[in-house]
């Protein structure tokens, strides 16, 4: 609550020489414990005091005389203390009697030692601020915030601006925050603290608004600012930092895309054969968007510069056709291909997948997961450069993996890996300091701005076409205390030769939470449905009994298979027309639409049963009426973003994707547009300010260059 008249204490001994740059212990009075939890906040730099955005804001410009107080309304009172003693009662507290000469007031404190005890004296002056609420004497305010000042009239002395309210954290306080803040601020005045990041020629009075004058507003804003505006960043000085900010993600991205893409690599033309062999042994026709996506990927691949591609494309779309094809053209040219998966089990379920595909023509898949024994002779072969596809896990980035002659990468379901894992793996090619290709795959479709916004490193491929024979799937909402009915259900689709999934949350059984496990839902069906074969998969399992598990299942020896969210991509089973998904509220609208995407793969009308556990929260209620609206990934991908944020959407490791300070890609979306438009000449025409751009919103500096 600093005065204008003294400002804050420390700011006044700050040296000029300080950068946005230098860790925010050269503030004063922030020591090593301090510091430690500030990194808690993302606040390590002085920098990031200033981008640190408060989450409201409180009126302090006025100060309220004590009889004119009203319950529970917050309020700033200048206040002379009486008295103070220490009450033992049910808690021990402090009580503070204070007056500002023509009412009293009562101050209690149940949390307090002897060093606040000595502060609240009789004779101090306090500025305070807190909620009155009735109490034994009167009006009394619990734990209020207090500022010592010297006289009556120097309580009075207010700057003219609203109080900013921080997130915070445990040992962090609000004035802490806020004195910190004042301090930054007040580096500001010298010029190369802060430099400008925008180029001078950029149209708008948004863009217009100085960055220095933007952050004054956001901290200090003035008594008459649009508090809603603010609060919501719908404020000019919001938007200026927003677009800034979403100008240097995306130029951090477009660096780093520039430096890979002057390195060299293969050049993989589609040879000899080409890929008629291929798709004639898959037993269908490939769609003409998976046909069209795989020209622009071998186009991609054709070329000495390496590729970098999204491949975006619905449940069930046939990507990893696509890649098939991709590592097909990758080995006819002597090379090796890594296909990565994000689970054992998945990329179990790819290997049989590709082995099917690729064996017939000679190419070896081979398996490497973390779980697996590893075979020396199989690692020699790799590590000796000899051509075949490596399907795998995490287990792929181990240095003792070595690839004498990588050409190509495969990532599936990219949010699973952060950015900086999946570019290490295209660093292992090992072959004449050539850089492999890199095809990126998902299954959850991205919406624009979002991927434009976060992967503006990638070019995109959308595979907007299932599979023709394919059936809409129908998808209803079922309170759980309906269960039997849902159980006799399953006993009718199975007589009627159809397979059925049940998906549980958990493995065991847990007294915190309301889910049913795998394993009890497995054995309280093989109870019920006398005569239904049921088994069960979870990822503890040794890989090979999930894989005896999962074949009996797309064998037709099984009739219903429960697992835990394993089976969320990957698995073809055709005949599975019913999947029953329990305690459905729990799961992401993202991770539904791939677990409903197990079914309907065939011809039959396929059904999706999301049993839930009432009473659901509005959001729950939300996600679960999006998914039985529409079966459309891309409008399940824009509600996904509305209600969780692009963070969650696509993964906590993405770089820039739940790092925003002051962004949001939903509320936000024209300025991401707008910054797009003008990325590619601001890194040609303006490299001054796109390094200050990268460096200030990404803290990248030289990273880009260096993953």
């Amino acid at each position: 609550m600093p005065s204008s008249s003294s400002g804050s204490p420390a700011s006044a001994t700050l040296s000029s020489r300080l950068s946005a740059s230098d860790p925010v212990r050269r503030l004063a009075g922030i020591g090593p414990k301090v510091a430690e939890r500030l990194a808690g906040l993302g606040i390590e730099s002085i920098g990031d005091v200033l981008l640190h955005r408060p989450l409201r804001y409180e009126d302090r410009s006025r100060v309220t005389p004590v009889a004119e107080l009203w319950a529970h309304q917050a309020a700033l009172a200048v206040v002379r203390v009486e008295s103070s003693e220490i009450r033992q009662g049910r808690r021990r507290s402090l009580l503070v009697t204070v007056s500002d000469g023509a009412a009293r007031l009562w101050l209690r404190f149940f949390h307090f030692g002897g060093a606040q005890q000595a502060r609240l004296a009789p004779g101090t002056w306090l500025r305070i601020y807190g909620e009155p609420r009735s109490g034994a004497y009167g009006f009394e305010m619990v734990h209020p915030e207090c500022e010592v000042v010297t006289d009556e009239a120097a309580g009075h002395d207010i700057l003219p601006s609203l109080t900013p309210v921080y997130p915070t954290a445990s040992g962090v306080t609000q004035a802490r925050l806020r004195d910190m803040a004042s301090q930054a601020l007040s580096l500001l005045s010298h010029p190369d603290f802060w430099p400008e990041g925008l180029p001078t020629d950029l149209k708008g009075p948004v863009l217009k608004m100085s960055a220095e004058r933007a952050l004054r507003r956001i901290h200090q804003p003035p008594v008459d600012a649009d508090l809603p505006a603010l609060v919501e960043g719908r404020d000019p000085a919001c938007q200026r930092l927003a677009f800034e900010e979403l100008l240097g993600h995306q130029l951090g991205l477009r660096s780093r895309r520039r430096r890979i893409r002057a390195d060299r690599a293969p050049a993989l033309r589609e040879a000899g054969r080409g890929l008629a062999p291929l798709f004639a042994g898959l037993g269908f026709s490939p769609t003409g968007a998976q046909r069209r996506v795989i020209g622009e990927i071998l186009a991609d691949m054709a070329a000495d510069a390496p590729m970098l591609r999204l491949v975006q494309g619905d449940v069930g779309s046939g990507k990893t056709v696509v890649a098939a094809a991709a590592l097909l053209t990758a080995v006819d040219n002597g090379w090796q291909g890594a296909f990565m998966a994000p689970t054992e089990l998945l990329a179990e379920q790819h290997q049989l997948s590709l082995s099917r595909w690729l064996g017939p023509l000679g190419v070896p898949v081979w398996l490497i997961t973390g779980r697996r024994k590893r075979d020396a002779a199989l690692l020699a072969e790799i590590a000796n450069g000899v051509p075949g596809v490596i399907v795998g896990t995490h287990a792929l980035f181990q240095e003792s993996l070595i690839f004498g002659r990588l050409g190509l990468c495969v990532v599936d379901e990219q949010h699973r890996f952060g950015v900086d894992q999946r570019l290490a793996l295209r660093n292992k090619s090992g072959a004449r300091q050539l850089t492999a290709h890199q095809l990126i795959m998902t299954a959850t479709p991205i919406p624009r701005t979002l991927a434009m916004s976060a992967y503006a490193d990638l070019d995109t491929s959308v595979i907007d076409e299932v599979p023709p024979g394919r059936t809409p799937i129908q998808t209803v909402a079922v309170p759980n205390t309906r269960r039997e009915e849902v159980v006799v259900r399953i006993g009718d689709a199975v007589a009627n030769g159809r397979q059925v999934y049940w998906v549980c949350t958990l493995i065991e059984v847990s007294d915190k939470l309301e889910a049913q496990a795998a394993e009890a839902a497995a054995e309280a069906l093989s109870v019920a449905l006398d005569g239904v074969r049921v088994t069960l998969v979870h990822g503890r399992m040794k890989s090979a009994e999930k894989a005896t598990a999962m074949n009996a299942f797309k064998d037709g020896r099984i009739d219903v298979l429960v697992a835990t969210t394993v089976i969320e991509v990957g698995v073809d089973v055709p005949n599975a027309s019913l999947m029953i998904i329990e305690n459905a509220e729990r799961l992401g609208l993202a991770q539904l639409h791939q677990l409903r995407g197990r079914v309907g793969r065939g011809s039959v009308a396929s059904h999706c049963v999301l049993l839930y556990q009432p009473p659901l929260s509005d959001t729950a209620r939300r996600r679960l009426s999006a998914l039985r609206e529409t079966s459309d990934g891309f409008a399940i991908a824009r509600a996904d973003l509305e209600l969780r944020g692009p963070g969650e959407v696509l993964g906590t490791r993405q770089t820039g994707a739940a790092s925003f300070r002051i962004a949001d890609l939903v509320r936000d979306a024209d300025l991401a547009e707008a910054a797009l438009a003008i990325a590619d000449d601001v890194l040609v025409y303006h490299p001054r300010e796109a390094d200050i751009l990268i460096e200030r919103w990404t803290g990248a500096g030289g990273t880009y260059a260096r993953v």
